[in-house]
């Protein structure tokens, strides 16, 4: 399986999607014959990508949108969903912000746990790693989720 530079490129700039993220970007690349290492490590490259950035504007962002009537709306839907997205955290600190991040479902992974980590104001050396972890972990059950799915319905 040759990967063609095309296709890894769109894996990376999927993977740095909101929502979508390596969950998405995995099983893109493998039905693009990119080989599974290259498309796991490739995924958690680009998803990881957008974490410091988020950690370190996300709170200046939301203070500013939230002073125009067209965007506060969005930002208390925003707050809300975070809020309710920190429990586990709040309650397993790191440990809660790993699970978080590594539960391959919608409304979870690196943007959210980013969000939560900034909206708790958890520094920078605590929530990096932490939500790496999540991602590495998340990286390795869409990929095997998903090799399993090749195999056992012969994509």
């Amino acid at each position: 399986m040759i990967e063609s530079i095309k296709e890894i490129l769109i894996t990376f700039f999927i993977s740095m999607l909101p929502v979508v993220e390596l969950r998405g970007a995995v099983p893109y690349a493998l039905a693009h014959d990119v080989a599974w290492p290259v498309a796991l490590v490739v995924s958690i490259i680009g998803n990881m990508l957008p974490v410091p950035f988020i950690l370190l504007f996300m709170r200046k962002m939301f203070d500013w949108l939230s002073r125009f009537r067209l965007t506060s709306r969005l930002i208390d839907f925003l707050n809300d969903h975070i809020r309710k997205k920190s429990r586990p955290v709040l309650k397993y600190a790191t440990a809660g912000l790993i699970i978080l991040v590594a539960i391959p479902l919608p409304g979870t992974g690196a943007w959210t746990g980013s969000m939560v980590a900034a909206l708790l104001d958890l520094r920078m050396k605590t929530a990096v790693p932490a939500i790496f972890c999540g991602v590495a972990a998340a990286g390795a059950i869409v990929t095997f989720v998903s090799l399993s799915a090749i195999h056992v319905f012969g994509l």
